[in-house]
């Protein structure tokens, strides 16, 4: 009897394991939303175009350099120096909008 006694507690715990089995998921049943197309990313090129379009009266984007504006965020932010200064002295933001890129803020985006 106390073997029983000793075995009960066990068999109880191996019991507890056990999870009932997953049920099958219809695939049909179930719409995939399917992930958008991103735009590629901007570059110096796309950006010293969008500026140009922007302020046509500015000196041209001499250099460029663009990265996300954060950790899953649609936004990029590109810092640009303009005629002949080599440095990053300038900043804007684009943003992703119908399939092209645009200034978040097109009214502040020239320097001049």
């Amino acid at each position: 009897m106390k073997k029983f006694a000793l075995l009960l507690p066990l068999a109880l715990l191996a019991a507890c394991g056990e999870e009932p089995a997953p049920q099958p998921v219809d695939e049909a049943a179930a719409p995939v939303a399917e992930a958008a197309p991103s735009l590629p990313a901007p570059d110096q090129a796309l950006f010293t175009a969008k500026y140009a379009e922007a302020c046509p009266e500015e000196e041209a984007v001499n250099t460029a350099v663009c990265k996300r504006a954060g950790l899953g965020s649609e936004d990029v932010i590109c810092e640009f120096g303009l005629g002949e200064d080599e440095y990053l002295r300038n900043s804007a933001t684009l943003t992703a909008g119908d399939g092209d890129w645009a200034f978040a803020e097109p009214d502040n985006v020239c320097v001049g």
